[in-house]
């Protein structure tokens, strides 16, 4: 009974560290082509996203509310943000006003 108990936590605590090890990817969202790709996307509370711009132009990533905002980012740069409570941001490039993204955070 000893070993079956040894045996069995065994299992267990490596399912529990596949299991950590298992996370969801970070969200992405591309700059190219002059927009936000996806426009829209909905996250947790807690989750990190990352804007990347794969144009030739600075584009920046600004929160309508001013809850975050980028530096210019040149081509390949990054941004990333994490989203702490649940709302709805709207954002857009303040270089390219036409250039618009939701990230919708829920439970």
């Amino acid at each position: 009974m000893k070993y079956l108990t040894l045996v069995f936590g065994s299992i267990l605590g490596v399912l529990a560290i596949n299991a950590h090890a298992i996370e969801a990817p970070t969200p992405t969202v591309a700059i190219q082509k002059f927009a936000f790709a996806p426009k829209e996307v909905t996250v947790k509370p807690g989750t990190k996203i990352v804007w990347t711009n794969h144009d030739e132009t600075p584009h920046t990533v600004l929160a309508s509310d001013g809850s975050f905002v980028s530096k210019a980012m040149d081509t390949d740069d990054h941004f990333e943000y994490t989203f702490a409570k649940e709302g709805d941001f709207s954002y857009f490039c303040t270089l390219h006003p036409y250039m618009i993204g939701i990230v919708h955070v829920r439970k």
